[in-house]
């Protein structure tokens, strides 16, 4: 199953570039919790400050399980907040949500 979302990253070109830094070498510890979970893919893609994350993940995953193991990991929880000094909040977001999930409104298949 696919699934795509969004955030943004402050409008910084020096923390975009700190941020991009980072995803070049992610936590051995976060990788394996993105496998643990139930994703078998992960691209990021980025415009002027605006990040764009495609997952591909097994049939039984889910955000709330995802979530879940994610509280419950330490490495997970450094990552996350280490993170947090990047990105913002998307205008619509709640003040519990990071990223927005997208919702597709075209498909092609040729």
């Amino acid at each position: 199953m696919r699934h795509c979302l969004a955030i943004d990253l402050k409008n910084d070109p020096a923390l975009i570039a700190q941020y991009e830094q980072y995803h070049q070498q992610v936590w051995p510890e976060v990788l394996q919790s993105l496998t643990d979970c139930g994703i078998t893919d992960m691209e990021i893609y980025r415009v002027e400050n605006r990040l764009f994350m495609v997952i591909e993940t097994t049939a039984d995953f889910s955000f709330e399980r995802k979530n879940q193991m994610d509280t419950q990991n330490p490495k997970v929880q450094q990552w996350e907040t280490l993170m947090l000094n990047y990105q913002q909040r998307m205008p619509t977001a709640k003040a519990d949500e990071r990223w927005l999930l997208a919702e597709r409104v075209f498909k092609f298949e040729g």
